[in-house]
């Protein structure tokens, strides 16, 4: 037998960047959001006199070591229980290997998902619900804090505040489902270059550690602030991760909480000051996808993480599919998919069971 785990895509709606710490990080404060789009990761495990690991998957650029997260995972947790056991691991990649939506993060997430189902560690059933959180140990965040910054979020859901390195999560009351596209342009990232032109801009800028904490605290707090005015999630409409119904919108009311909370009109993402100078044309299809003072605009339009892939959050299907065309026409290839609210994340999270 073996357990089959949705491993679900992010977007980070805001991210705010402080200035270089001494121990090498960022401090970050950022509002993740999960989406209905997810790689599909399979994990077959029984107790055994040793541990083996065994990975696999239907993309070669996907590492079958220890480099990768859901490896790392599965290692470290059998050693936080005292266990042993004889895993497999098959990752089908659905998403974009790089580019800001936390895929690796997510597939280390959903393999201790699967790991704990097939071991007996957790039923089925035990979920965290849709307040997040419960059911689930600070101790499980802890260890996926040290598989990396943007995979305690897959432990939560929906949408999330992040702090720290991004691994300090806390669930925020969330919006409304909205329809969202994601550019997936041909274009590399390096993450690393990127954080080196934002410490250069620091520097130009005489951004300190000091005015980093009190520019982050205020952040955060506005994040929760303004949060906590929109509509909680997790109403559903037709449709399920993945599976898109013709015609449907989700935004119910004819004005989403991003527009009437008044959150679109400053959540950011810092990165957008070093990337878009490196990679002007990422610029471009921001400007896209928000096709601002049209009757088609986004209701929030932003790159994820550090890129190369970027977002626009919609009212409609309509107003989806008009962007989508857009960079089509542009030649930039794109992917159609929902918001995801927390309860929405945790019922569909594990396949049913053939036989």
């Amino acid at each position: 037998m073996s357990a089959t785990v949705r491993s679900h895509a992010k977007i980070n709606l805001g991210l705010g960047i402080g200035a270089p710490r001494s121990d090498g990080f960022h401090a970050l404060a950022t509002v993740y959001q999960t989406l209905e789009l997810y790689d599909l990761v399979t994990v077959t495990a029984f107790r055994a006199a040793a541990t083996t690991i065994r990975l696999t998957s239907n993309d070669r650029r996907v590492p079958s070591d220890g480099r990768n997260t859901a490896w790392k995972m599965v290692e470290l947790a059998l050693e936080a229980h005292k266990l042993t056991a004889e895993v497999e691991i098959h990752i089908e990649k659905r998403l974009p290997v790089q580019g800001g939506l936390g895929a690796g993060s997510a597939n280390a997430a959903a393999a201790l998902v699967g790991l704990e189902v097939e071991l007996g560690l957790t039923s089925r059933q035990d979920r965290t619900t849709a307040s997040g959180g419960a059911g689930w140990p600070a101790k499980r965040l802890k260890i996926a804090a040290l598989v990396g910054s943007d995979v305690p979020l897959f432990l939560i859901g929906g949408t999330v505040l992040g702090l720290d390195r991004g691994q300090d999560v806390f669930p925020l009351p969330e919006i409304e489902p909205v329809w969202c596209v994601v550019a997936t342009p041909a274009v590399g990232v390096s993450t690393p270059q990127a954080f080196r032109d934002w410490d250069a801009l620091c520097v130009a800028e005489g951004l300190t550690a000091e005015a980093s904490t009190a520019k982050l605290n205020e952040l955060s707090r506005a994040y929760a602030s303004a949060f906590a005015g929109a509509i909680p999630g997790g109403r559903r409409g037709d449709g399920s991760s993945g599976v898109l119904s013709v015609g449907k919108d989700l935004a119910g009311p004819q004005e989403s909480a991003l527009v009437r909370t008044g959150i679109s009109s400053w959540i950011r993402n810092d990165f957008e000051r070093v990337v878009f100078r490196q990679h002007p044309s990422l610029a471009e299809i921001k400007r896209l996808l928000a096709a601002s003072g049209t009757p088609e605009a986004a209701l929030h339009a932003s790159l994820s993480g550090s890129g190369s892939a970027l977002f626009g959050l919609y009212l409609t299907r309509g107003d989806a599919e008009a962007a989508r065309k857009r960079l089509a026409d542009a030649g930039v290839e794109s992917l159609l998919t929902r918001t995801l609210p927390r309860s929405g994340y945790w019922s569909e999270m594990l396949l049913p069971q053939a036989g």
